[in-house]
């Protein structure tokens, strides 16, 4: 692969591993947006937006890409990086890589004729993201859980990549794993796994036998009536975006200790999900030929 000019803008942890990682193939790589950062950056950073995309060829957002649909996701910058400045200063050869790009900003790419991918949409990126989130779920679980989870009650809601994952981990613990799903021909994966499938309209039935729920469903499915099939002390982690499938508002108020635990892969193994995610921009890039 021929060598290339990137900018990686925003972002966290994973985003900077992966500006590092990049660079290190022999890339030319500008960094902006993480001036707050109290460590080496390993890049020196860009005097301001302008200057750290001029010339690129890839510009690399965050993963989420926005938490507003205005503002580029980086925690590590004390000011708003407005999303619309990012692509007006982008020229139309240039392309933008992110992830979870949202409706509005697509439509706001079109407006400024940004060509724009999103990671998450790429297949081989969503399966191996799924592999540090569950990782993730699990040290979360060890950690607040007074017992362990070989030989716990553990449900798994929804049968999705993270499902996939999480389900073969923790039953590879000795876990007893329940997975509640809608579909038919999960619930016969389920049962070919060995773990014990649920129809996700019967789930309230089982609910009060669990010890751990792990939620990877991005829509509300744990209401009042399902908050109040489980046992007092049953700990919930929720692994899906926002807005979340917990009621947590209702949850707090029934004494159920919920985490929702956003964004694990670039907290508990930030370099290995530098290396999926530049793994699969290469990947773009090849296909399209930038």
């Amino acid at each position: 692969m021929r060598k290339r000019k990137y900018t990686v803008i925003g972002g966290d942890l994973r985003s900077l591993k992966l500006a590092n990682q990049i660079a290190d193939d022999g890339n030319a790589v500008n960094i902006y947006g993480f001036s707050n950062a109290e460590f080496d950056l390993g890049i020196e950073e860009s005097k301001d937006l302008m200057q750290a995309i001029d010339e690129s060829d890839v510009v690399i957002g965050p993963l989420p890409c926005s938490n507003d649909n205005e503002t580029l996701n980086a925690p590590f910058f004390p000011d708003k990086i407005y999303i619309n400045e990012v692509f007006k200063k982008m020229s139309k050869n240039q392309l933008f890589i992110a992830g979870r790009i949202g409706d509005k900003i697509q439509q706001l790419a079109q407006i400024y004729n940004v060509y724009v991918v999103d990671l998450l949409e790429r297949e081989e990126m969503a399966v191996l993201n799924a592999i540090p989130t569950a990782e993730g779920a699990i040290q979360i679980a060890i950690e607040e859980m007074p017992i362990t989870l070989h030989d716990c009650n553990a449900m798994i809601l929804g049968f999705g990549r993270i499902g996939k994952a999480l389900s073969k981990m923790l039953h590879g613990i000795g876990a007893n794993v329940f997975v509640a799903a809608r579909k038919y021909a999960d619930i016969a994966w389920i049962r070919s796994y060995g773990y014990k499938p649920v129809y996700l309209d019967d789930m309230d039935r089982y609910l009060g036998q669990m010890d751990v729920l792990f939620n990877t469903i991005p829509h509300v499915i744990l209401e009042a009536g399902s908050l109040g099939a489980l046992k007092k002390d049953c700990l919930v982690i929720d692994l899906a975006s926002k807005p979340g499938g917990v009621d947590f508002n209702k949850a707090k108020e029934m004494g159920i200790k919920v985490i929702w635990a956003l964004s694990l892969p670039g907290k508990v193994a930030p370099v290995t999900a530098a290396k999926f995610m530049k793994d699969t921009i290469y990947n773009i890039i090849d296909e399209l030929g930038v």
